[in-house]
């Protein structure tokens, strides 16, 4: 790849979105990357729906499939597992290298919360918090449980107003701990164990969190190698956290002087001088690891197909860039990025696509939102062909919406 160094200057779009790509992995799998350093990559890989975390994972590394993602996750050996399930940022189910869950379970503990949003009939005092938290860490101690398990040990610990059916749940009330599960999963004492059939487990994984002050420095950092230039609002809407402790946080960050390396993962914690300031066309002033300052010279190229609520898709900013026209409206959901499985061409959205499997054939079909060139086609094949490969099937292409055009 060639680079070119900058100094205080004004990074344009294409280059941050190439550079993006690089540290993605997307301009091309990487030949024996393990899942573990494809999601630590990602920082965290969405896991609502596991099988499109297996698929993004997939795409990073080379010959890499679902099943290396589950040996990787669920192992019989717990010792010997590289990924856990968790819940990661913004309060959603990820996946997390099992190496880092002191930086993660450490800086997302820390992040200050918002106005408490459930019904005043339905909330819990701080000190109840704090006591179903140690009631899950408790219960879930060498034991791998289901939610209604949980649920009788943790309102056995604490007492009958735990078990209060007054949390909304999917067509059915839950009760009220439930609402805690994210954070006794931020505070690493809760992840997902293997499941006991169709029904989600879960464990105590053991980790104890770095302190709130150096993660949440390191996570800036990791965030900003592999997504800056970003403002202080890009990480606080990627964290779901509030904009002016973010803005805080990276003024804490920034002087003069020069950060670790970024590329190493490691951090000596908070301090000036760790992030530097740019320009980034229209978001303004940004932010990069100190002394980050190479980008590539050359544009984006190729076709890619990025699953359900991928990680380059979803932190990538600013939004409207990554998604330009129709595609803001089409792909975008209301706004709400990963609601759709995106095409890529030359590092822009440029339609949707989804799948359909039945037994091993997986009919992809792709919805470009303008027509492709035959020789895009071509790249699109191979790229379905890779899908199919990742999730261990056969896949076929299929395009809808438009026809073939005579040019790229």
């Amino acid at each position: 790849m060639t680079t070119r160094a900058r100094g205080y200057a004004t990074v344009t779009w294409p280059e941050a979105n190439a550079r993006r790509l690089a540290r993605q992995h997307l301009s091309g799998p990487v030949p024996g990357l393990s899942p573990a350093d494809a999601v630590g990559t990602m920082l965290g890989t969405h896991a609502q729906v596991l099988s499109a975390a297996e698929l993004s994972v997939g795409l990073r590394g080379a010959g890499l499939t679902r099943a290396d993602v589950r040996t990787a996750l669920w192992t019989e050996d717990a010792a010997r597992r590289t990924l856990v399930k968790t819940f990661g940022p913004r309060g959603t189910v990820h996946l997390l290298p099992a190496a880092d869950l002191p930086l993660w379970t450490g800086a997302l503990s820390a992040v200050p919360t918002g106005p408490n949003p459930f019904p005043k009939d339905a909330r819990m005092t701080p000190e109840q918090v704090e006591e179903v938290v140690a009631a899950i860490g408790a219960a879930l101690t060498g034991a791998e449980l289901t939610v209604d398990e949980l649920s009788e040990e943790v309102v056995t610990r604490t007492g009958p107003w735990a078990g209060d059916l007054v949390m909304p749940g999917f067509q059915e009330m839950w009760p009220r701990w439930r609402q805690v599960l994210h954070l006794a999963g931020h505070r690493g004492v809760l992840a997902y164990a293997p499941n006991r059939g169709r029904r989600a487990t879960y464990t105590n994984p053991g980790y104890t969190p770095l302190p709130g002050p150096e993660a949440q420095a390191e996570l800036v950092k990791r965030y900003l190698y592999a997504y800056g230039p970003a403002t202080p609002a890009h990480f606080a809407r990627w964290l779901a956290a509030p904009k002016r402790w973010a803005e805080g946080l990276f003024a804490s960050l920034a002087g003069a002087g020069s950060g670790s390396d970024p590329s190493s993962g490691s951090g000596s914690g908070s301090g000036s001088g760790a992030i530097e300031e740019v320009a980034f066309e229209d978001a303004g002033p940004a932010w990069v690891v100190a002394g980050d300052t190479d980008f590539p010279a050359g544009p984006v190229r190729g076709v890619r197909l990025l699953p359900y609520f991928d990680a380059f898709a979803i932190a990538s900013q600013p939004r409207e860039r990554l998604f330009p026209g129709r595609a803001f409206e089409r792909a975008l959901g209301g706004g709400q990025a990963g609601n759709y499985p995106v095409l890529l061409v030359d590092g822009t959205v440029a339609g949707v696509w989804h799948q359909r499997r039945s037994g091993k054939r997986i009919t992809v079909t792709v919805e470009p939102l303008e027509p492709l060139s035959a020789g895009r086609l071509r790249e699109l094949e191979d790229e379905v062909e890779r899908v199919g490969a990742i999730m261990e099937g056969r896949a076929e292409l299929t395009v809808g919406a438009v026809s073939v055009g005579p040019h790229a």
